[in-house]
Parts: C-alpha cells; sequence; structure tokens
C-alpha cells in the first residue's frame, strides 16, 4: 500500500450503520425536550415559589456565565477525549439531577447550584451532537446531517413544551422537572444506541488524514485559530447576528404588555419558528452541498433585519406571528451551516471542537449583550427605534458576509487550514 493509500485509509469516509443513524435522531429528539424544561419555565416556577425577579434573573444570569465560560475549555475536551458518548452521558446525568435539585429543594443555594451544572453542561452538549455527528458521517454528508439533527430537536422541543405546559396545568409546575429529569433516560437509552466504533476519533476533530496513531491525530496550533481569516469574518458574522437576534422577542413581549391575549400570542411566536425549522432544516443542509454554503447563510442572515422592520412596522398579532416565519428560517439556517462552516473551516486541523467552542463564547457574549444595548435604545427612544437599531445590526451581518465571507464548500484540509482541493 502507498503512502497515499494509507492516508485515506486512515480517516474512513464511510457511513455509520443505520442503527447509529437512527439513534441519533431519537437522541437529538430527546434532547430537545430534555433542554425543555429549563426555558421559560425556570422563570415561571420560581415565581409561583415566591422568588424575586431579582433571585430569578440572578441564578439565570450565573448559569449563562457558566455556559459561556466553559465553552473554550468544553471544546478543548471534546477534542482531547476519545469517547465522547461518556462525556454527554455525564452532562446528561447532571442535567437529570440538575432538574431534580430544582423540583425538591426550590430554595435559593440549591437551585443556583443546579444552574450553574446546567450552564457548564450547555457549554459542551450542542458542540458534541456536532462532533458526534461528524464523526458518523464525514465532511461529505455533514451538511445532510446537520439538517436531520435540527429536524428532530425542533420537533423533540415542540412536543416537550407542550406535554410541559399540560403538566404544569393539570399538576403543578414542579412536575416539569420531574418530566426533565425522567426525559434523561430515553434520551441515554439512545446516546447508547449510538455505537461507538462507528464514530471515528480523528474525524470527530476535523483531523487530517494520514497515516498516524487513531488517538493521537496531528493537530495545528491554537494560534493559528486566531490568524485565520475566514473564520474571523465568519465568527464577525455571526456575533452581529447574536447581537441583533437576541433582543427581538424581549422587545416584543415588552410591546405587547398586558394586551388581552399576549400570553397566547408569544406562545405562538415561539412554536412558529420551531415549526418552520423542523420543516426546512434537512433541505438547508442538502442546499448547502449544491447551492453552498454563502448563499444559505446570506439568505439566514438577511431574514432577521426583515422580521425587525416588520415588527417595527406593524402591532396586529396575526401579523407577528407571520413575521415569526422569517425566524424560523434563520434559526435554520444558522444552526444547520453553522457547525458546517467551521468544519469546513478547520478541516485538517484537528480543533474543530475547540474552534466551535471560540464561535460559541463570541456568539454568546453578543447574545448576552443584545438585551442590554437594544433595550437601552427601546428604553430612550421607544421600541420602534430598538427594531430599527436591531435591523442596523443585522444588516451589518449581512454585509460582512456578502462583502467578506468566502465561500467554504470547497475548503477541505489534507495538510493544514484553509488548503483547497
Amino acid at each position: 500500500m502507498t503512502t497515499i493509500d494509507r492516508s485515506l485509509a486512515a480517516v474512513p469516509q464511510n457511513d455509520a450503520s443505520p442503527q447509529s443513524l437512527q439513534a441519533l435522531d431519537w437522541f437529538n429528539f430527546f434532547l430537545a425536550g430534555t433542554l425543555t424544561g429549563f426555558g421559560p419555565f425556570v422563570a415561571l416556577y420560581l415565581a409561583s415559589e415566591r422568588w424575586t425577579t431579582v433571585e430569578v434573573g440572578f441564578v439565570l444570569t450565573a448559569s449563562g456565565l457558566a455556559g459561556l465560560l466553559f465553552q473554550i475549555p468544553g471544546g478543548e475536551l471534546l477534542d482531547a477525549v476519545r469517547s465522547k458518548r461518556r462525556v454527554v452521558a455525564v452532562a446528561l446525568v447532571m442535567i437529570a439531577a440538575a432538574a431534580l435539585i430544582v423540583a425538591v429543594l426550590p430554595s435559593f443555594t440549591p437551585v443556583l447550584v443546579a444552574e450553574l451544572l446546567l450552564g457548564v453542561t450547555g457549554g459542551f452538549l450542542g458542540p458534541a451532537v456536532a462532533a458526534i455527528s461528524l464523526g458518523l458521517v464525514g465532511n461529505d454528508r455533514f451538511g445532510e446531517r446537520l439538517g436531520r439533527n435540527q429536524r428532530f430537536a425542533a420537533i423533540g422541543g415542540f412536543a416537550a413544551a407542550g406535554l410541559m405546559g399540560l403538566l404544569g396545568y393539570a399538576f403543578s409546575n414542579r412536575a416539569i422537572f420531574f418530566t426533565t429529569a425522567a426525559l434523561a433516560v430515553p434520551t441515554l437509552l439512545a446516546l447508547d444506541r449510538i455505537r461507538a466504533d462507528d464514530i471515528h476519533f480523528a474525524r470527530a476533530c476535523g483531523a487530517p488524514p494520514g497515516d498516524y496513531h487513531p488517538t493521537r491525530p496531528p493537530r495545528h496550533a491554537r494560534t493559528t485559530l486566531c490568524t485565520n481569516y475566514r473564520l474571523l469574518v465568519f465568527a464577525s458574522c455571526i456575533v452581529l447576528f447574536q447581537l441583533a437576534n437576541a433582543s427581538v422577542l424581549p422587545l416584543v413581549s415588552e410591546e405587547l404588555g398586558s394586551k388581552a391575549g399576549s400570553s397566547l400570542v408569544i406562545s405562538a411566536l415561539i412554536f412558529v419558528p420551531q415549526i418552520i425549522v423542523a420543516a426546512i432544516a434537512p433541505w438547508v443542509g442538502q442546499q448547502a452541498t449544491s447551492w453552498g454554503r454563502k448563499p444559505l447563510l446570506l439568505i439566514g442572515l438577511a431574514a432577521l433585519p426583515i422580521r425587525a422592520a416588520g415588527f417595527a412596522q406593524v402591532d396586529d398579532p396575526a401579523l407577528l406571528v407571520a413575521l415569526q416565519v422569517l425566524d424560523g428560517i434563520s434559526g435554520a439556517a444558522v444552526g444547520v451551516l453553522t457547525p458546517l462552516i467551521i468544519a469546513d473551516i478547520t478541516s485538517g486541523s484537528g480543533r474543530y471542537n475547540l474552534t466551535q467552542g471560540i464561535v460559541g463564547t463570541f456568539s454568546g457574549i453578543g447574545a448576552a449583550l443584545s438585551t442590554t444595548v437594544m433595550g437601552f435604545v427601546a428604553q430612550s427612544f421607544g421600541i420602534a427605534a430598538g427594531f430599527y437599531a436591531i435591523v442596523g445590526v443585522a444588516s451589518a451581518a449581512v454585509a460582512v458576509c456578502w462583502a467578506f465571507m468566502p465561500e467554504t464548500k470547497q475548503v477541505h484540509s489534507d495538510s493544514g487550514v484553509g488548503t483547497r482541493r
């Protein structure tokens, strides 16, 4: 066998077994359901337990900061650990424990501990799913796989939100967190059905093909990520997008205020994008292979300023809900393309998961700043001005992508980051 033959054999591109791929579908479904319990339901439950707004805000902020701080270390961990299933299993146990703590001990210190546990797991669970997916199918079918991940996650989140809402109404808000803990069981079972041998370790961290020990792939120096032009431009687009996007629903909620039926409208504003993501995410993954990444990314980014401009102009609930279709388009495009473009950019570097952590960190900073910055604009100049500020920032993301972001579909690396085939 020649050196070239050995290199090609070192990182096989064959598909994983049908069992593993079907198990990944169900894993995404149940994982989204498990995480749904820690969405808006936490604030609702703690308020019913006579927590003050300041206390609720503090523990939720602490959880968010823990997740933000663990993004980069979590990426390093995923690049280094061979058995990513075990890391994910530990995270699921932590989530179940956090849910039980919140349900049984809804006092400040235990809930703070639970939220910190949740934040730490949030730092690497999403990237871990992407890494497992990449290890299963490789770069060539990664887009299609990410589309399926998004579809099953959206359906799982939608179903779980409905189930938990009914349980909370029929029994108590505490039942939501017992349900969250229970959902960790089928999530773990689905994870166990993913065959460990199907997850290629080197492929899952974006390592180059070559004749090396399968558990010790070569890696590029971390500093090369800081000077990678495509990565810097893409991260800038995502940060600007999150800086604009994260404050849209809070502003809409503030605008609706105490209007009759506002809670029902807000629920629809949350559910409609999930339906759209479930419907079109696989299509986005498929078209990313034929169209390329950049056109779809532009569509996803451009939907945000159009949506924000619409929110600034209308206050009819039906029109507000209709505009949320654009949020589903953005969610499907950005959700599928972010791990896919990072895989393109870092192919051959052995630093795929670390790069996910870096982009996730800056994305989280943008989202955290969003509500403060846009809230200040809205408070000072009116809610319409807040929406127009979102339009400006979101349009900047589109402009940066249009002018500076190269197409990454053809970028694969055998010897380093950014080498073209």
